[in-house]
């Protein structure tokens, strides 16, 4: 049986929408167990009118809940009966738990898989690497969008090395590995960018294609892009926001004539497609990849059925013994050890 820790009081639709997300994961999986951390009550309320395998599932009472506006680092150190904390708490402890799910404060997620889950060994920096739709109908990954900052070629390095591990388990066996530059020569970039482009050409456990421009993210020519957190989060943010607008001026436009309004009829299923196609609520969450324990970021918004696609990534990822892989291949090639 798989464990798995939920913080079910993280997020803007928690708690509802959150263990409704969790008893839509265990009616699928039946080799899983998850752990609701939050309210008991109020979770007991929810769960009163839906129907589940009450062995599969188990509440650890939380009462207090971290906020996205409390200082990240002081949250995980002093609310210790917070929903989050308790399930970090638990996840370290507790060997039979794989990984941990929380649609809260991101800067909480990340300092608490810091603090209290810590890093595998020979990890400089732990880095988040969310998945994202393609025109071509696959999936791309950034890593980092924000965990880091400020990045060393050693961390990029890392970065890519531990990114293709975790596309290893969603069934991408050769993962298309770029470096996101200002062009796609060889020889742009700053120096940073220019000595990380020569530790990826020689690394073998990495299927390096060279530099990636930032426009080309969804084209599907590209598995995963490697960058520090500042940049990473810039281009995911950049690209979320472009396709919000672009939907919004297409949706003006349908409105504003009567011959607009007749044609949408006509393309109504070919909308529902392309929304279908970015929706990126199947994908689950961003992974937290460097820790001890797998750790899970799902976005704030997440309804039931993104919680259902996080608890399936956090399986995915223990049966395809990600930590255990990015540990061997980081080993193989000499790279990492604890500063």
């Amino acid at each position: 049986m798989i464990k798995i820790v939920i913080d079910a009081f993280g997020g803007d639709n928690a708690p509802e929408e959150i263990v409704k997300g969790a008893v839509l994961a265990i009616n699928k999986l039946k080799d899983v167990h998850v752990v609701l951390s939050g309210d008991e009550t109020k979770i007991n309320e929810v769960l009163g009118s839906i129907k589940y395998n009450s062995e599969q599932l188990s509440i650890l009472d939380a009462k207090d809940v971290i906020t996205n506006n409390e200082s990240p680092t002081e949250a995980i150190r002093f609310k210790k009966d917070s929903s989050l904390v308790k399930a970090l708490d638990l996840c370290k402890s507790d060997d039979q738990v794989v990984g941990i799910i929380s649609a809260g404060s991101t800067g909480a997620v990340l300092t608490g898989g810091f603090m209290k889950i810590g890093r595998i060994k020979g990890i400089f920096r732990p880095a988040l690497c969310p998945v994202l739709p393609t025109v071509k109908g696959g999936c791309a990954s950034i890593c980092d969008c924000g965990a880091n900052m400020d990045c060393e070629p050693k961390y990029l390095e890392q970065f890519a090395v531990m990114g293709s591990c975790y596309l290893n388990t969603l069934g991408n066996k050769k993962p298309r590995v770029a470096l996101l530059n200002v062009g796609t020569e060889d020889h742009k970039g700053d120096t940073r960018t220019k000595e990380t482009f020569e530790l990826l050409k020689v690394n073998r456990h990495v299927n390096f294609v060279g530099n990636m421009e930032a426009r080309d993210l969804l084209s599907g020519d590209y598995d995963l892009i490697v960058t520090d957190g500042f940049a990473g989060n810039v281009l995911l943010k950049s690209t979320e926001g472009a396709i919000k607008s672009l939907l919004k001026v297409m949706k003006a436009e349908i409105k504003s004539s009567l011959l607009s309004k007749i044609g949408a009829v006509f393309m109504g299923k070919t909308f529902k497609n392309i929304k279908k196609k970015f929706d990126y609520s199947i994908y689950g969450g961003a992974v937290l990849l460097g820790c001890k324990k797998l750790v899970v970021k799902a976005h704030g918004s997440s309804k039931a059925t993104s919680i259902c696609a996080c608890v399936e990534q956090v399986y995915n990822m223990s049966k395809g013994k990600l930590i255990d892989k990015i540990s061997k291949n980081l080993a193989s090639v000499g790279i990492g050890e604890n500063e």
